[in-house]
């Protein structure tokens, strides 16, 4: 690098010798000659990237997907993640990979936990055949109809609405149910009213069409319609107010940008689904260095659909609706050659004296033209 330098400088030294040395040379010319010339230097000296684009053939690959979002009008009590995709598999009322984060009307965090709904126990658990649970013996509670087997057992709240959702029923009064009523349930949601929730983690779902979404209320089938348990929560709608702190579909790059990074969006109507429709093209960037990273750009549009509008058939949430195109795209850092930046040089410093001598010949020779005929007293 240093030798290259040299080489450079002492080219430029040179052609500034020969510039003062020239007739009628101007200061400007030099100063256009040595811009060139550390504009050429600096191209050099830092990597550029190429930008290519190939048909994707990869196939039998993941999708990560990181997600920060908060939801300022939400308890985390009543808000799940499901994911799905068009191969058919499905993760509904997602827990793993997920931190929810409790929020005052401030949008301070009161909480920070797992997933999942905790609370301490009062009384002693309603056995599945009738008695309260005697000393020595070991609990098993009742699924209120959706046990699988006769040995299934629900020991918390929690299992029931699981049992519940496996079977495609709703849970119309928690209060109902043993398990949920000692554990709290309707109160938990009670004391989180006027909070909100930060939920932030990651999917890893196959490389195919799908979609994931921030709902109340725990999710099931029914009739093979995607649906979800909000009778528990005695509602009758909910506040899907939401910012975006962060949505990535896999790891960072340099020069990418997230277009939903930041996004804030207030709730206005009662109730309602928003949309966003996002095309994700995958992406590989290649450094210096040659250390490759695998990630994926998007482009998004969003929809917003009040319940008014789908005659009380919307869903309230949040849905991302994710597609992935064809088209791959690489970036490559790489070096300009020392051959390359070396014509370069040579073609300013031959562009230079061109120009400078086609404008010295025409300046001089309509000088002499000038002198000659005021010598003759023909110019006036």
């Amino acid at each position: 690098m240093m030798l290259v330098l040299l080489i450079s400088f002492v080219a430029f030294s040179c052609v500034l010798v020969i510039s003062d040395q020239g007739r009628n040379q101007t200061d400007t010319d030099n100063n256009v000659l040595m811009n060139e010339h550390f504009i050429s230097l600096g191209l050099y000296l830092h990597a550029v990237t190429e930008t290519k684009l190939v048909v994707d053939t990869s196939r039998g690959e993941t999708l990560r997907i990181n997600f920060d979002v908060t939801f300022p009008a939400l308890p985390c009590s009543i808000l799940s993640l499901d994911a799905m995709d068009i191969s058919g598999e499905q993760h509904l009322d997602v827990k793993h990979d997920i931190i929810k984060k409790r929020l005052d009307a401030h949008g301070n965090v009161i909480e920070s936990r797992q997933d999942g709904i905790g609370a301490p126990k009062i009384e002693k658990p309603l056995q599945r055949h009738g008695g309260r649970l005697e000393h020595n013996e070991t609990y098993c509670g009742s699924c209120y109809g959706g046990e699988t087997s006769d040995e299934a057992c629900c020991n918390s709240c929690e299992d029931v609405r699981e049992a519940y959702r496996k079977k495609g029923w709703g849970m119309s009064n928690p209060d109902l149910i043993d398990q949920c009523k000692r554990e709290g349930f309707l109160q938990k949601i009670k004391d989180e009213e006027g909070e909100g929730c930060n939920i932030n983690g990651f999917l890893e779902v196959n490389k195919v069409a799908g979609n994931f979404h921030f709902a109340p209320g725990k999710s099931f089938y029914q009739s093979g319609v995607h649906v979800h348990d909000l009778l528990a929560f005695q509602k009758d709608s909910f506040n899907i107010s939401h910012k975006i702190n962060r949505l990535t579909f896999g790891d960072y790059f340099p020069g990418v940008v997230n277009p939903l990074d930041g996004v804030l969006w207030t709730h206005q109507t009662p109730s309602g689904m928003y949309q966003y429709f996002i095309k994700v093209v995958p992406t590989v960037y290649t450094d210096v260095s040659g250390h490759t990273i695998q990630s994926n750009q998007f482009s998004v549009t969003e929809h917003f659909m009040s319940a008014e509008q789908a005659h009380f058939q919307a869903l309230p949430g949040v849905f991302f609706f994710y597609d992935l195109s064809p088209i791959k795209v690489t970036f490559t850092e790489e070096h300009i050659s020392f051959l390359h930046f070396l014509t370069n040089v040579c073609a300013i410093i031959g562009g230079v004296f061109t120009v400078s001598g086609i404008l010295d010949s025409f300046i001089y020779h309509g000088h002499r033209a000038i002198k000659k005929k005021m010598e003759i007293g023909k110019f006036s």
